[in-house]
């Protein structure tokens, strides 16, 4: 008689979700504020709206990413804590820079096999960055596809929505000739450019995560798993209208994240002295021989955000003491132009 099947023999174990579910149930539920409706486990989560009719005119604003390549070192490193962080604060940045203020984050876990302590460690880091930025993590998906991610692999994506007045949208429109462009301090490569990362460090310079990376005294696993910053405080400059654009240094580096906000007649001139990188681009530049111009598109060599303000509000926003701890400089100017990102080296 043939074998009796069961969901475990395609590689699917429920009973392992299962037992995850309660401690998982407890990191989202820590997230929760007064807002949410219900509990978790429901099919949807219920996020009430009642606050936003304080609000004169409330535009929703949404984004969605993943966390990338990044997850390959957490992979071989065996530390899955802090890329929960990069995706929430990934998101939280890129809506951010308009305006909003998170109201609540969704995540997808696309994963080989469910290993409880793995979850446990990935929801742990975005349970932690939801609080941190003031959101709530209302729900999520984990789904376990052993024929589509490799044995110890998985995916992390996210999708946070958030709430801006209408007439509080930063979006650069009012960027003109004159204007000042200060730099925010990242913590590291945040998100984005670690298909080269990875390739640089481990096949060209022959390194293992574990190695130390001397200039920093950590590992360079620990270097490259630094997580993504969050630049909340920044909503406080933008309520005292101080910033008229705001760029989030992601993939593409500063020439296509700042063009995004340039008005047609505007270029922003980037001076690439004003800030020193920290030691792994110095490294990974010259391990690599990966040209000057090619290490300012793909990293975001040490500048997280650049906020675009008026000459006038310049030392305002310098001195503000809610962004002291993202180390402010003036890193450009912004000329006639038409729209482009110069860099000056």
């Amino acid at each position: 008689m043939a074998k009796s099947l069961k969901y475990s023999d395609a590689g699917v174990d429920i009973e392992v979700w299962n037992l995850a579910k309660r401690r998982i149930g407890e990191l989202v539920s820590s997230t929760f504020t007064g807002d949410v409706i219900g509990g978790f486990g429901q099919f949807g989560g219920m996020f009430s709206a009642a606050s936003l009719k304080k609000m004169d005119d409330p535009v929703l604003v949404s984004s969605t990413d993943s966390v990338g390549t990044k997850v390959k070192v957490a992979f071989e490193t065996g530390i899955h804590s802090s890329v929960g962080e990069d995706i929430v604060n990934h998101c939280i940045n890129d809506i951010l820079v308009l305006g909003a203020r998170p109201l609540f984050f969704l995540d997808y876990i696309g994963i080989n096999k469910l290993i409880p302590a793995v979850a446990e460690q990935i929801i742990q880091g975005l349970a932690r960055a939801c609080k941190a930025g003031g959101c709530v993590l209302i729900g999520g998906e984990t789904a376990e596809m052993p024929a589509v991610y490799s044995a110890g692999e998985y995916d992390l994506v996210g999708c946070i929505v958030g709430v801006v007045n209408k007439g509080g949208i930063v979006d650069g429109h009012t960027i003109a000739a004159g204007d000042i462009a200060i730099g925010l301090r990242s913590s590291g490569l945040h998100t984005n450019g670690y298909s080269l990362a990875r390739k640089i460090v481990r096949e060209v310079a022959g390194k293992r995560y574990g190695d130390l990376f001397e200039p920093a005294d950590k590992s360079f696993g620990e270097v490259l798993l630094t997580p993504h910053r969050a630049y909340g405080p920044v909503l406080r400059l933008m309520d005292r209208g101080l910033i008229k654009g705001c760029a989030h240094i992601t993939g593409g580096g500063f020439q296509d994240n700042v063009d995004r906000i340039l008005p047609g007649g505007c270029d922003a001139v980037i001076d690439t002295k004003a800030w020193m990188p920290d030691p792994i681009y110095e490294f990974l530049q010259k391990a690599g021989n990966v040209e000057s111009d090619e290490m300012y598109h793909t990293f975001n060599m040490g500048v997280g955000m650049v906020l675009v303000v008026d000459s006038k509000n310049a030392e305002a926003a310098l001195n503000a003491p809610e962004i002291t701890t993202f180390e402010p400089r003036v890193i450009g100017r912004v000329v006639k132009g038409a729209g482009k990102v110069i860099l000056e080296y």
